[in-house]
Parts: C-alpha cells; sequence; structure tokens
C-alpha cells in the first residue's frame, strides 16, 4: 500500500485504498417578518479566499487495489437529490431527503420481525472518540468520516453491506481551537465528488471513486475561534456550509460554494447590528451547527441559530441579539434573509437553537394543513413555525422537566439552578418525522445545571463564557424520546431513559424508530406506541443519528458507536451495520 501527500500551507491529506473488510429568556411569543437587511461584512477576521485551491497533477496519487466498481453510480445529480424521497434504496442527503424529516419508506424491516436483525458487519476505524456522523449511501457505497484523533480525521468509502474498504482519505487538521469536541458529522455528495468540512475550516471536495482531492478552499481563518464540525450541504450546484465556536468571539455565519470550483457564492452573517448594543455584533456569536433543510418549492434554506458570545453574560451585547437562537430562512440563491423566528431573545442561559430543522406539513391554529418547518429547542420546547412567513404556529411541550422557578432568572453571582441547562433541552440531536403518524420524535436531556456569574475572559483569544457552568443533582439527570403530534402539539408517548439522550432519531414506514443511548444501548421502538421491541448493545455510547438503505434487496441498519462530547460517555470507533436474520429475511 503506497501514499502520497497533498499538502496546504497548513493541511495535508493522505489517501490510502483498502481492499479487505474492516474488523467486526424568556421566549419570544411571535415571529418577526423582516425585509431583507444590508448585512455587515465581517471585520474581525481576515474574509474567507474569493477562490479555491485547484490541485495540481501528481500532488496526490492513488495506488487503487480495490476501489469502488468500475459501474458505481457516484454522479448523483440535483435531480436526484431533489428526488431522494422516492429513492428508497439509498441515503443521499443528511436528513435523508432535503426536509431533514430522517424517515425512510423501507419496510421490510417491521416491528413484527426487529426482534431478528443481527450485525451485518462491526467496522471499527481505529479513530477512538466521539463518533456522530450520519452515513452517506449511494448505489452501496457508504461515506463517513471519523472524529479528530491525534489532529487527523478519516474520510473513508466502505462498502455498505460487508463493511469493507473501498479507500480511506486522512486529513491532517491544522490550527485547533475547538469548542465542544473533535467531531465530524459526515459528508455531501453529488456530481460525482464528496464535500466535507473540517475543524481548521476547509472545504474539500474529493473524488468519490477513487479519494484523491479536486479541491479544497479556506473558508475562513480558524485562529479567531471558528470550526466546523457540521455535514455541509448540497443544493443546484452548491456547497452550503455554517460556522461553529460561538464560545469564542466571533461572528457567525452560512455561506454557499460553488460545487465546482469552491467559489464563494454568498455569505449572510447572522448577527444584526441593530439589535446589539455598540459594536459588540462583530463578535456577537450566533453560529449555524447543523445541516440546513432546503424548500425547493419556495427557494428557501432554513437552519437554527446558536448562541450569542459572550455566552451567558449580556451586559455588553444588551438588545435582542438577533438572528441568534433562532429559526431562519434564506433566499437560497441570494443568501438574503427571508424570514425568521427567534426562540429566546437576549440568551443568558446557553438556550441555543443547535438542533436540525424539519420540514413537515401541519394544521395551523385554525385546522388549515400549511407547509410547517419545526426545530426542538433547548428550552424544552418543539416550535413550529409556518414557513411561508415564519409566524409561531404552535410550541409543542415541554418534552423535558422544566424548573419553573428559575426558568427566565439571569444567573447571580451566587448561583442560580437551572433546568434544562446548557445540555438541553434538546443539543444537536436531530429528530425525525413521520407521515404515517403525523409525530416527530425528538430526543431530550434532564440534567441541571448551577450557573455563576462571573466576568467575560477579556483575553483574545479565549472562550467568554460569562458563567460557571457546574452539573448539578446528577443522581437525578435521565433522558428522553418523545414522540409529539405536530397538528395539535400534544404529547402521543414518552419514554424515559437513564441518560440524557444525544444522538439522533431514524423513523421507517415498518412503524419503526431507532435512537442510540450513551450507555451504549441501540434501540428500536414501535412508533405508535413508545414500545422498545429491539436492542443491541455496542459498548460504546451510541451518540449518533442511525441510517437505513438497502442493497440487493436487502434492508439495512446502520450507526456509529463512538461516544461524545458532552457527557464524556464511553468512547470507541465501531460504525455498526445490521440486517435481519438470513431466514427471517428470506420468508418476508
Amino acid at each position: 500500500m503506497q501514499t502520497r501527500t497533498f499538502k496546504t500551507c497548513k493541511t495535508s491529506l493522505q489517501v490510502r485504498l483498502r481492499t479487505s473488510a474492516a474488523a467486526v429568556a424568556v421566549l419570544s411569543a411571535a415571529a418577526c417578518v423582516a425585509p431583507v437587511c444590508a448585512q455587515e461584512s465581517n471585520t474581525n477576521v481576515p474574509p474567507p479566499p474569493a477562490s479555491a485551491t485547484q490541485s495540481d497533477a501528481g500532488k496526490i496519487t492513488t495506488v487503487l487495489k480495490e476501489g469502488l466498481q468500475p459501474g458505481a453510480k457516484v454522479s448523483i445529480s440535483d435531480q436526484q437529490l431533489e428526488n431522494a424521497g422516492q429513492d428508497q434504496q439509498d441515503w443521499l442527503l443528511h436528513g435523508r431527503t432535503y426536509s431533514n424529516d430522517r424517515y425512510s419508506p423501507l419496510k421490510q424491516i417491521s416491528e413484527s420481525n426487529v426482534g431478528s436483525l443481527v450485525p451485518a458487519a462491526l467496522v471499527q476505524t481505529g479513530m477512538a472518540a466521539a463518533f456522530e456522523v450520519t452515513p452517506i449511501i449511494a448505489d452501496g457505497v457508504m461515506y463517513i468520516t471519523t472524529p479528530i484523533v491525534d489532529s487527523q480525521m478519516k474520510i473513508i468509502a466502505l462498502n455498505a453491506a460487508t463493511g469493507a474498504h473501498l479507500w480511506e482519505a486522512t486529513y491532517k487538521v491544522g490550527v485547533e481551537k475547538l469548542c465542544c469536541g473533535p467531531v465530524n458529522r459526515g459528508v455531501a455528495i453529488g456530481y460525482g465528488h464528496v464535500f466535507v468540512v473540517t475543524e481548521d475550516d476547509e472545504l474539500v471536495a474529493l473524488d468519490a471513486k477513487t479519494g484523491k482531492t479536486v479541491w479544497d478552499t479556506q473558508i475562513i481563518d480558524p485562529r479567531a475561534g471558528y470550526s466546523e464540525s457540521m455535514a455541509p450541504q448540497l443544493y443546484d450546484g452548491m456547497i452550503i456550509v455554517g460556522s461553529s465556536g460561538a464560545e469564542y468571539a466571533i461572528r457567525g455565519f452560512v455561506a454557499a460554494y460553488d460545487a465546482k470550483t469552491g467559489k464563494q457564492i454568498w455569505r449572510w452573517d447572522a448577527t444584526d447590528p441593530n439589535t446589539f448594543a455598540g459594536d459588540s455584533w462583530k463578535t456577537g456569536g450566533g453560529t449555524v451547527w447543523n445541516t440546513p433543510a432546503i424548500d425547493p418549492a419556495r427557494g428557501l434554506v432554513m437552519f437554527a441559530v446558536a448562541n450569542p458570545n459572550p455566552d451567558l453574560n449580556g451586559e455588553s451585547r444588551k438588545g435582542d441579539n438577533l438572528y441568534t437562537d433562532s429559526i431562519v430562512a434564506l433566499n437560497v440563491k441570494t443568501g438574503k434573509l427571508a424570514w425568521y423566528y427567534q426562540e429566546v431573545k437576549h440568551d443568558l442561559w446557553d438556550f441555543d437553537a443547535v438542533s436540525n430543522v424539519v420540514l413537515f406539513d401541519a394544521k395551523d391554529q385554525d385546522g388549515k394543513t400549511v407547509p410547517a418547518a419545526g426545530e426542538a429547542g433547548k428550552v424544552g420546547y418543539f416550535f413550529i413555525v409556518n414557513r411561508e412567513n415564519g409566524k409561531l404556529i404552535r410550541k409543542a411541550g415541554p418534552f423535558v422537566t422544566i424548573n419553573m422557578k428559575t426558568f427566565g432568572l439571569p444567573p447571580t453571582k451566587d448561583g442560580l439552578v437551572f433546568q434544562p441547562g446548557p445540555g438541553g433541552g434538546s443539543e444537536w440531536s436531530p429528530p425525525a418525522y413521520s407521515p404515517n403518524t403525523h409525530d416527530v420524535y425528538v430526543l431530550g436531556a434532564n440534567q441541571a445545571f448551577k450557573l455563576t456569574k462571573s466576568e467575560p475572559s477579556p483575553i483574545p483569544g479565549l472562550k467568554r463564557w460569562g458563567s460557571t457552568l457546574t452539573p448539578t443533582d446528577m443522581a437525578n439527570k435521565s433522558g428522553t424520546i418523545t414522540a409529539i403530534n405536530v397538528d395539535t402539539g400534544k404529547i402521543d408517548w414518552q419514554v424515559k431513559t437513564p441518560e440524557p439522550m444525544v444522538s439522533g432519531v431514524l423513523a421507517t414506514a415498518g412503524n419503526l424508530v431507532f435512537t442510540g443511548e450513551d450507555n451504549g444501548w441501540f434501540d428500536a421502538f414501535d412508533a405508535k406506541t413508545g414500545k422498545r421491541v429491539w436492542r443491541f448493545q455496542l459498548g460504546a455510547g451510541v451518540n449518533a443519528p442511525p441510517v437505513t438503505y438497502e442493497v440487493d434487496g436487502q434492508q439495512y441498519i446502520a450507526v456509529a458507536a463512538g461516544g461524545n462530547f458532552l457527557q464524556h460517555t464511553q468512547t470507541g470507533d465501531t460504525l455498526a451495520i445490521f440486517k435481519l436474520a438470513s431466514e427471517t429475511a428470506a420468508t418476508h
């Protein structure tokens, strides 16, 4: 096996090909439909480059021992991505569809036979750390990313049925200034390329068949505190990415890049100068951690925006601090603001919106079915808005315990205990929506925190928390998975778990809901009743969203088990692939 290295000023990318299989606050009551505002430039960091660095021949070479089959379908088109909902075989987008609904019409695996689910492969990546990836599957090939270990991360192509390695790219991370763990949540695929963003703010396009670098571009300077952990979104020839790191003195943004060249097309800055005191908007936070949803019919890209900065102390940033803690819709072609709904004004509690926005149809207050968007907030409510205008339809829940004695009060120098705390409510964990039940399945965390007010660090480059966070009452922490009816806001069922839930949800036409627990259990529930019908122990925290797909007529379920940064669970490096036992599948 040979490796060659592609080098830029601060990174290197090594590609290796394998042929052997791997081993087994206050809540805002109304939306604001805003006019398009002129976005100020981000003056506190160097601007992103105008174009990508094209890789020259010879900078990276690959020895193909097996790789993908010659006829492998890797040139995924815009039409295929837009019609991903009708594609039962593949999982082409981060949320399976542009709606981020994480619902599959596959039903070979159902509540009647899920007890026969067995491992088809246990792939060990060799990168044991917080493993939060959503696998992408196209024509029997699975693409995953790993967390960062020893300043390296991997992008891997696998046989989706057997787990055999097809190619593997190792990325050397340069500057690291991480807020919340060495994680990467996956790739986007299309046009024959695999697209990934890195913790040190590189956007990289790889050849989907070989793993060779096609181009890469620097999104922004990571030395200021910017980082990238999200899976990018691909739409109409554009790669759309957000930013992480709002615990540092930065200004968050969402940007679109040309998928052919890496050149920036548009950029929207997430802090509004009119709602931050003085110049505090320049370092006002507002990062975007989650992969956006797309509404092609309305030409909108929708996402949730995280906390303002300084976090937990708002004295220097008086005002509502738009567009932090908000659901935001932009014109997907231009990046211009279409509408927003702010969940929490002037956040002092780290109630940032970090879970994926999900699109579905729901009944409004008059019983009329309208296009809607929902987001599971850290405050413990699921916010449903009309995606035509951003107006609130209903605030469903709560799906976790809320301490109403302190909810909405500012932290004090003596300290106040809050629940939900900075871990939620719902964390980054993506929900799933089933059109069969009209339920959205949301994960929650019951964990109290004591917030003790302090002064934010005045030293450039350090996190500006503004309070000390201390978990309390650890004996009573727990998690929830909750089925919420989007038409009524009522809870249809809820299951409590021993630990806070930080993973993701998959819903299927087989009347099943899959999710993982911190203690290593991978669970399946009856989607209508919440009865647990199957579980499997994977030995490390199952803190990643599951996916499902079909290869040669066989339905598979895949999920990563490697723990997470937030709960400090047992780490691991396993990508588990499940299928029905052969005799069960044959008689189905």
